[in-house]
């Protein structure tokens, strides 16, 4: 009988851990960054090409390493920061050169050159698929120089299910931001396809935050800061009016750690309750110092989700601390005044003699002696009125005739359309056979994203031409994300010009959304397209359709006139499809005759 339990190959065991740590590029990035900080790196630059796929170059001017930690630092389980297993629950670092380069090195081609401080040579080792293919002495600079090339090669399995370019780009800028938002003293550096992303001095925390997302953000940040025997808590929360339904930035970080905390994050929430729309969220950015040995950041494999010992006393302290600073804003907001352009205000002197002002009156004027007064016989009046009718019965032939060949004329009134508005939400008006309620947003949006589709179809968008050009600050995030659909949003009416630094000038909107913010437009189209992720051409015209409708429709809370409640309806029923929003979402409810009967039957 042959053996059924065998111990697999250590290759092989590698890229199976390596599917444990390394999910991507971007993962790649993360560990290499966090060893290089480790390695007491003052500087830190990101090479980038093709989104990771053909490099990631990691260079830092850390302490670097001698040629056999260099070849250690490439086994299974090889560490510089623990030595037994309570170190686990007490940690300062990251990694330093250990741990996961096994894994990277099971799935990549691996080149590193290092030399320690103050040594004469260094080494460079090349390594393929867990193989030490070569090692030769190398006149490097102090540091290490981490050369990843070809990710996933030997898994072609995990190479296919690669995202685009474009995403996988984005998730590197993810893991780059966070890693630099939580080392302000060190510089970073990132480049992708020999293009600068990011260039970052050492600074402070504050300037780290405003380097990274726009000077725009310095004037929203609020100072957080409390100190007790449990936790210290550091950082940034925004104004009441940066907050909105998305492009936010939340940011929490334990020890020099990124994490998710959505309990955390709740606190946040609670304190900014009642001074936020339904549905925004604030920007923050959070720091929080505390004993290593009360929580563990060993639960997840990426240790972004972390345990904390006194998780309860420390939402409690951190709500405590959001609610004071945003107290302290309210209670002294911040008004700067131009003294130089001030207006001089007379002060009364008693002793001065003032004149009171003259009022001249005609006395002899009569305004109903004016002489050719146009006077009206009940004839006039008749005939005027007469044609008013005419008019509005013209109006209404006109909108019936549409109505009744274009839409089912059981779903609509059989009479001109009456409508009523009710919390300045829904629109209530009469069908044939009873009522319908019809949510006002969710059928601006269905109209809007028929209309746009149908444009962008026949290549017929029209673009309104901006009065004074718009200048839209976009995060590299948003920047990097913007060409992939560049041609849809031409087509949908946008027109958009770079200015570098990721400064885009927006010269026109499409027809009918001059009410809204440019900026806010297009930066909340974008948002909707980085959470979408990859799309085919179709999709994504779809999904920046609905985008741009649901920001250009009508919100739920506006007052419409008559007229404008009417021309919803009609447009409504103008559609083939109207009972749900491209996403889904009920638009209207039709309460029949039989059903009110039966609430009024005794």
């Amino acid at each position: 009988m042959s053996d059924i339990i065998h111990l697999l190959p250590d290759h092989i065991a590698n890229q199976i851990a390596a599917g444990e740590v390394i999910q991507n590029a971007a993962s790649v990035v993360k560990e290499l960054m966090e060893n290089a900080i480790d390695a007491d790196a003052h500087n830190i630059t990101v090479n980038i090409k093709e989104a990771g796929r053909t490099l990631i170059q990691i260079i830092d001017d850390g302490k670097g390493m001698s040629e056999t930690d260099a070849r250690m630092a490439f086994e299974r389980h090889a560490t510089s920061k623990i030595t037994e297993a309570k170190d686990l629950f007490a940690l300062h670092t990251f990694g330093f050169r250990g741990e996961a380069l096994a894994s990277i090195a099971a799935i990549a081609q691996v080149e590193l050159r290092t030399r320690l401080r103050y040594s004469e040579l260094g080494v460079k080792l090349s390594l393929s698929g867990s193989n030490l293919d070569n090692i030769e002495p190398d006149a490097c600079p102090e540091g290490s120089i981490f050369s990843i090339k070809n990710l996933f090669y030997n898994v072609p399995a995990r190479r296919r299910f690669l995202k685009t370019n474009e995403t996988e780009f984005r998730n590197i800028l993810r893991e780059f931001e966070r890693v630099a938002l939580v080392n302000p003293h060190i510089a970073f550096t990132l480049r992708h396809n020999d293009s600068e992303v990011f260039n970052l001095p050492a600074s402070g925390a504050r300037n780290r935050i405003i380097n990274i997302f726009g000077k725009k953000l310095n004037q929203k940040l609020l100072p957080v800061e409390v100190t007790n025997a449990i936790v210290n808590i550091e950082g940034y929360i925004g104004h009441t009016d940066t907050a909105s339904k998305r492009n936010y930035l939340n940011f929490f970080f334990v020890n020099g750690r990124y994490m998710r905390h959505p309990y955390f994050h709740k606190a946040v929430m609670q304190a900014y309750e009642q001074l936020l729309p339904a549905g925004e969220t604030p920007d923050y950015f959070i720091y929080m110092t505390l004993d290593p040995a009360t929580i563990d950041v060993n639960i997840h494999p990426t240790k972004t989700e972390i345990k904390f010992e006194n998780e309860r006393p420390i939402w409690q302290i951190l709500a405590a601390a959001v609610r004071e600073t945003l107290g302290k804003a309210n209670a002294a907001p911040s008004i700067d005044f131009d003294s130089d352009k001030i207006i001089t205000i007379p002060v009364y002197n008693p002793d001065e003699q003032v004149r009171t002002p003259q009022i001249h009156v005609n006395h002899h004027y009569n305004p109903f002696e004016k002489p050719n007064r146009p006077t009206y016989t009940q004839q006039d009046w008749e005939q005027l009125y007469r044609g008013f009718e005419q008019d509005k019965t013209t109006e209404h032939s006109i909108e019936n005739k549409l109505i009744n060949e274009t839409a089912d004329e059981t779903l609509f009134p059989d009479v001109a359309v009456s409508c009523f508005q009710y919390k300045n939400r829904y629109i209530i008006t009469p069908l044939k056979s009873g009522l319908v309620l019809i949510d006002q947003h969710r059928a601006h949006v269905r109209i809007l994203y028929e209309k746009y589709i149908s444009n962008i179809n026949a290549r017929k968008s029209v673009s309104q031409k901006t009065l004074f050009p718009e200048i839209a600050e976009l995060t590299a995030e948003e920047a990097s994300a913007l060409p992939e659909f560049a041609d849809e949003l031409q087509q949908l009416g946008f027109e958009l010009s770079s200015l570098g630094g990721n400064c885009y000038s927006i010269n026109g909107l499409p027809a009918g959304v001059e009410e809204c913010n440019p900026v806010v437009l297009l930066k909340d189209i974008i948002a909707d397209a980085i959470e979408h992720g990859d799309l085919d051409n179709g999709s994504k015209t779809d999904m920046l359709a609905l985008a741009l409708a649901r920001t250009a429709a009508v919100k739920a809370g506006k007052q419409l006139t008559v007229e404008e409640m009417e021309a919803i309806v009609a447009g409504l029923f103008s559609l083939s499809s109207n009972n749900l929003t491209p996403d889904g979402k009920t638009i209207l409810y039709i309460l029949s005759d039989e059903e009110l009967g039966k609430k009024f039957k005794n």
